[in-house]
């Protein structure tokens, strides 16, 4: 074969591969069959059915209606110090870094085995035992660092029960910190109480769910938010701070705050509408110490990351304080 047959063949060769190459990115299947549809997420593999779960009676402050609340005389101050320019993060998704992103949570039957709890701090703990699982899952998962928080309902009894740094033990778990809530019942924990969140107060009703926001088209309650500097002080329904500062430009725990009723939240995808307009109606309350304006909800394969990414696009400016009580030290 001559060179110049041989750069032809080579060059037909090349623009058959090129084609062949082009039809497999955009996607073509072989002719002898219809194409095959992407499979869709699959839901978390642990329970979260919440059928005949009440979440806290209609009058609890996680379910009020704030939108029509006075904006508090500080409120620039507070949503200064924690940064009026800063962008609000959705601290909560599918996947961060191949782990589930978020504070995952699992639905049990009443006659779930309760085992026994041993806690880093046990005054402010309630005693077990809980009715957790072996394999409840745990924020971060089983070797994860942080706050490593476990959230079980108890579905048939109406109880929630919450732990803080969360490790399985043989026959049991220990962890820093715990407390149960009845779902049926307004009560708060005893004035100066941690739980299993720093401002002692529940975690579970204030996570943005996919059930909710995806499946009903509904936020019905306000959203449990974080930010890195706090003061020595809390609002109820917020039971303890977590700081020694006195600096009172700094946000107290229980702090709640709305999205402003004139933000145009037209633009953003559908599912993320739904959460805003929760946000403008129960707004949110700082809970624990963390990332500054971090939105916190329960991880789903199911979230599209990409969507909520755009709640990004919204800063503390976007923001006001309601006025919902004095706060205590």
């Amino acid at each position: 074969m001559s060179s110049g047959q041989l750069v032809t063949v080579l060059g037909l060769f090349f623009l058959a591969a090129t084609a062949l190459s082009g039809a497999r990115v955009a996607g073509a299947e072989p002719p002898t069959g219809p194409p095959r549809a992407a499979a869709p997420a699959e839901p978390p593999p642990y329970n979260q059915d919440l059928t005949g779960v009440q979440v806290f009676p209609s009058d609890n402050p996680w379910n009020t209606d704030v939108s029509g609340l006075p904006v508090h005389p500080r409120s620039d101050v507070f949503i200064n110090s924690i940064g009026r320019e800063k962008n609000l993060h959705p601290d909560f998704g599918s996947f961060y870094q191949g782990r589930p992103n978020g504070i995952p949570y699992v639905v049990v039957r009443g006659d779930q085995p309760k085992v026994p709890i041993t806690y880093s701090y046990a005054g402010e703990s309630d005693p077990g035992p809980y009715p957790i699982p072996d394999d409840a899952p745990i924020e971060g998962g089983p070797d994860a660092r942080g706050d490593r928080h476990v959230l079980v309902i108890d579905r048939d009894n109406q109880r929630l029960y919450e732990l803080f740094k969360a490790t399985k033990v043989p026959g049991g778990w220990k962890a820093g910190s715990g407390a149960i809530f009845d779902l049926g019942a307004n009560r708060l924990r005893r004035k100066g109480w941690t739980s299993a969140d720093a401002a002692g107060l529940p975690i579970f009703p204030g996570l943005v769910r996919h059930d909710e926001v995806v499946e009903k088209g509904e936020l019905l309650h306000a959203v449990r938010f974080t930010c890195v500097r706090t003061q020595r002080g809390f609002i109820s329904p917020a039971r303890h701070f977590a700081s020694s500062s006195s600096d009172p430009s700094l946000p107290p725990m229980g702090l709640r705050l709305r999205l402003k009723a004139d933000t145009d939240i037209s633009a953003f995808p559908k599912n993320v509408q739904v959460i805003l307009r929760g946000l403008k109606k129960y707004g949110m309350l700082l809970a624990d110490n963390g990332g500054d304006w971090f939105i916190t909800g329960a991880p789903d394969p199911r979230w599209n990351d990409e969507e909520l990414s755009t709640i990004k696009r919204l800063a503390g400016k976007d923001l006001e304080v309601v006025q919902t009580g004095e706060i205590e030290h």
